[in-house]
């Protein structure tokens, strides 16, 4: 049996014999007292529950983190190790052309693992509410977060982008930005471009896909919906971008026409 369930109900049964003995009915002119020292025990009794169970978590909390932080630092090994031999390999096969594009394809699939590593970190981070803010140029994030799309040889981009600085957490932007850019990707044409707009504060995403209805973007937020029940995909993207962008301070409204395409716009200008 639960430690805590037996401690509650020991507890329980201790609260209830102290008031049968504080209460006696035949003395009605001590009710104010009794019922004084039944708040006192009880608040005693609440008190001495909620702290057991509080530091029981709290070391759960801290056996997970630990054992977390091992793992990450072991998987941080295997990558170093990766990178280090592609690049005595790149060395040894500069006129063997296939290799050469070979050894390329695995450079980007271990950028792509160092990616899942760092949005690991951040995910652990987040969930124990430590996620360090730092300033940073959008500008920047923008350029390497397409640079990445890019390697997947699909839609072609336009950028207007200017010097945006704000005071953010990087890895749940990128994150954020990731959603938008993967779902214009996604819902377009691979011929169709993607453009990205950074100009006074707001930055918009937009795309010439298949849009989305009045009537569906009332939903679209909802956890797990999808506008196209045949893409793939959890239909969990855009509630993840509305969560990140309430609890940053950052405004976000979407316009889009069924056939035409969608964009999207934040609003960046109180995190200047």
């Amino acid at each position: 049996m639960n430690r805590q369930i037996v401690i509650a109900t020991i507890l329980y049964i201790v609260s209830v014999a102290i008031l049968e003995i504080v209460i006696d009915i035949e003395n009605p002119n001590s009710t104010i007292e009794k019922i004084g020292t039944i708040i006192v025990v009880g608040s005693i009794l609440g008190y001495i529950l909620n702290s057991y169970i509080l530091s029981q978590k709290f070391n759960t909390e801290e056996k997970i983190l630990h054992i977390t932080k091992e793992i990450i630092h072991e998987l941080k090994i295997p990558i170093a190790t990766i990178k280090a031999n592609i690049a005595l390999l790149e060395r040894n096969q500069k006129d063997n052309p296939k290799s050469i594009k070979r050894l390329e394809r695995i450079k980007n699939s271990i950028i792509r693992l160092e990616r899942l590593y760092q949005e690991l970190v951040y995910s652990i981070k987040k969930g124990i509410h430590i996620i360090e803010k730092s300033r940073v140029d959008i500008k920047d994030i923008i350029y390497d977060r397409v640079n990445e799309f890019k390697l997947l040889n699909r839609n072609p981009f336009r950028l207007n982008l200017e010097s945006c600085i704000i005071e953010i957490d990087k890895i749940g932007f990128e994150k954020m930005l990731d959603n938008i850019i993967d779902n214009a990707m996604k819902y377009s044409e691979k011929s169709s471009p993607i453009t990205i707009v950074l100009k006074d504060g707001i930055l918009s995403i937009e795309d010439r896909g298949v849009g989305i209805c009045q009537t569906e973007l009332i939903k679209i937020y909802d956890r797990y919906y999808q506008s196209n029940i045949k893409s793939s995909g959890s239909g969990i993207g855009l509630a993840i971008v509305k969560e990140y962008c309430d609890e940053n301070g950052i405004k976000i409204w979407i316009d889009s026409q069924k056939g035409v395409g969608t964009k999207v716009s934040f609003d960046l200008s109180k995190l200047l």
